[in-house]
C-alpha cells in the first residue's frame, strides 16, 4: 500500500535575554548547577513573577519576520504537569492568545523546487529544569539523577506549525530555515548542542490521496539536523510496519536515539485538558500597542532570503554559494570580513566554504569559537589572489592560523609564510631555468608528448608538473610552470 506522510514541527527556541522570563536571574550557559535558580523560578510562597520587557520584543520581532499576526493582548496561563525537573509543578505559558499569531515560512529545496510552510502560531512561556542521568555518581559508583535547575524561567518561544511537510527532506529544509532566521534575527543563538533550539517532530501516515489524517505520535527533544532526518525516517519506517500488518498508531510520546537510531516511548499523548490549564492568577494580560510593535520593526536586521539576494548581485556569487553563506547569520559575518581584508569574493566564498567550514566540523567548532578570523583568512586569500603563495602552501598557512601561530592579527599570514618559507617564486627567469633543468632529464617523455595528438597531450602534461614542483621545492608558480612549458615543448 502506499503511503503519505504527514509532518509539522513544534519548536523551542530559547530567547537570548540576559535574564529569564519572570525574575533578574541570570540565563548564561555554562554556570554551576543550581547557582542561576532564584526564588521567583522556584516558585516559592510570596513572591511573584514580573514578565521581561525583552521577551516580548524578540517575540514580536520573530513574528515580524514569519509574516504573522501579532497578537495585540496575550495571556498568561498555567500548564499543570509533574516532572522532577519542573520546580513549580506548573509552566506559565500561553494558550488561547499567543503573542504571534499564524504566519509563514517560504522554503528552497532541492531542483529549484520552494514550498511554503505555515506557522499556526508562536507563544511564550518559561523552560524547565533539566534532569542530568549520566555523569553523576555515588560513593560506590552508581549511576543517579541530579536535577539543575539554572535553566528553569529561561525565556522560550515555541514555534508551531502547520502539518505542511510531507517528507524529511522538507522538514530538515525549514528547520534549518528557521534556525538561520532566529540567530540572524539575534533573538536566538541557535546553538543546538546546548539545548537554545529544539525540535519536536509530530508524523503520521495516510492512505495515498485521502484526506483524513491518521494519528500522530510526536518525538522530542532532537537537537541536530543529521538525527531529526534519521528519526523521521525511523518513525516512518515504524509507522508503516504497524499498519501493513493491520495494526494501529497510538497517540505517543516518542524519544530517539541517534547513535543507535533506536526509538522508545516516553508516555501517552496528552491532550490540553489533561494538563488543566486556567489563566495564571499572578501576571495580568499584556497589551502589546503599535508603537511597540514598530520599535520591534526598527530593530529587525537583514533577513537570510534579503542577504541571499545581496550576495549574488553585490559579490556575484552563484545561487548556490550565495545560499550556503547568507543561511548563517555568523558564517555571513565571516565571509564579508575576509571579503574585506582580500576583495576577491569568489575566491573568499571558496575557502569559507571549504576549508574554514570542513575544519569547523572537524572540530566540532562554531564560527563564534573558530580561532582565525576573518581578516587573517583575508589576507591569506589576498596572498593566494597575488601569487604569493600557492595552494598547497596556502593550507600550510591555513593549518598554522588554526593553531594560533604567526603573530599579530595585521601580518599572520604575510609572517607565517615567510617563516616556512612558503613564498612561491614566480620569478620567470628562474623558473625557465628549472624547467630546462627538468625537461633536460626527461627526453622519452618529451617525445611522447610530441608525437601525441591534443587531446592526448593535455593529459601528459601532468608528468611534467610533478617533478617541476619537486625541483622548485614546492615553490614555483604553478601557472607559470604550465605557460613556460606548454611554450617549450610545443616549439
Amino acid at each position: 500500500m502506499q503511503w503519505d506522510i504527514v509532518i509539522g514541527l513544534e519548536i523551542h527556541a530559547q530567547l537570548a535575554t540576559k535574564t529569564k522570563i519572570f525574575s533578574g536571574s541570570s540565563t548564561a550557559f555554562g554556570a554551576e548547577p543550581n547557582t542561576q535558580a532564584s526564588a521567583v523560578d522556584l516558585a516559592m510562597p510570596g513572591t511573584l513573577p514580573v514578565p521581561n520587557e525583552q521577551a516580548f520584543r524578540y517575540a514580536v520581532m520573530f513574528g515580524l519576520a514569519v509574516n504573522a499576526e501579532i497578537g495585540r493582548r496575550s495571556v498568561f496561563d498555567r500548564k499543570n504537569y509533574f516532572y522532577p525537573d519542573s520546580p513549580k509543578g506548573y509552566q506559565t505559558t500561553q494558550l488561547d492568545h499567543p503573542i504571534v499569531g499564524s504566519g509563514f515560512v517560504d522554503v528552497d529545496l532541492a531542483g529549484g523546487r520552494s514550498k511554503r510552510v505555515r506557522i499556526h502560531h508562536a507563544h511564550l512561556e518559561e523552560d524547565a529544569g533539566k534532569s542530568l542521568h549520566e555523569s553523576l555518581f555515588d560513593e560506590r559508583g552508581q549511576g543517579m539523577t541530579g536535577i539543575d535547575l539554572n535553566r528553569a524561567g529561561t525565556p522560550l518561544i515555541e514555534i508551531v506549525t502547520e502539518p505542511d511537510m510531507n517528507s524529511a527532506e522538507e522538514a530538515v529544509a525549514f528547520a534549518k530555515k528557521l534556525h538561520s532566521l532566529v540567530s540572524s534575527l539575534g533573538i536566538c543563538d541557535g546553538d543546538m548542542s546546548q539545548g537554545s533550539l529544539r525540535f519536536d517532530v509530530n508524523i503520521s501516515l495516510k492512505p495515498k490521496g485521502s484526506d483524513t489524517l491518521g494519528t500522530r505520535t510526536e518525538t522530542k527533544n532532537l537537537n541536530s539536523f543529521r538525527f531529526m532526518e534519521q528519526a523521521i525516517a525511523h518513525e516512518v519506517a515504524r509507522q508503516m510496519d504497524i499498519l501493513e500488518d493491520g495494526g494501529r498508531i497510538i497517540q505517543e510520546t516518542r524519544l530517539y536515539n541517534g547513535d543507535r537510531d533506536e526509538s522508545r516511548s516516553m508516555r501517552s499523548k496528552e491532550e490540553a485538558n489533561d494538563y488543566r490549564y486556567f489563566p495564571c492568577p499572578d501576571l495580568l494580560p499584556v497589551v502589546i500597542d503599535d508603537a511597540f510593535i514598530e520599535s520591534a520593526r526598527v530593530l529587525l536586521p537583514e533577513l537570510p532570503d534579503a542577504r541571499k539576494a545581496r550576495f549574488k548581485e553585490q559579490y556575484n556569487l552563484s545561487d548556490y554559494d550565495a545560499s550556503l553563506l547568507s543561511d548563517d547569520a555568523r558564517l555571513s559575518a565571516f565571509f564579508e570580513d575576509t571579503v574585506s581584508h582580500c576583495k576577491d569574493a569568489k575566491l573568499a566564498a571558496n575557502w569559507v566554504l571549504g576549508e574554514f567550514s570542513a575544519r569547523l566540523n572537524a572540530d566540532n567548532e562554531t564560527v563564534a569559537r573558530a580561532p582565525i578570523s576573518g581578516a587573517q583568512l583575508g589576507q591569506l586569500v589576498a596572498r593566494i589572489a597575488d601569487n604569493t603563495v600557492s595552494s598547497s602552501g596556502a593550507k600550510k598557512v591555513f593549518e598554522a592560523l588554526w593553531n594560533g601561530d604567526g603573530g599579530s592579527e595585521g601580518n599572520a599570514a604575510d609572517a607565517i609564510i615567510e617563516a616556512q618559507g612558503l613564498k612561491q617564486v614566480s620569478d620567470t627567469g628562474a623558473l625557465e631555468t628549472i624547467v630546462d633543468e627538468v625537461l633536460a632529464g626527461m627526453p622519452e617523455q618529451i617525445a611522447q608528448f610530441q608525437e601525441a595528438d591534443e587531446k592526448k597531450r593535455k593529459k601528459l602534461m601532468g608528468g611534467f608538473m610533478g617533478p617541476l614542483m619537486k625541483a622548485s621545492k614546492g615553490q614555483g608558480n604553478p601557472r607559470l610552470f604550465t605557460e613556460i612549458l606548454q611554450r617549450k615543448l610545443n616549439a
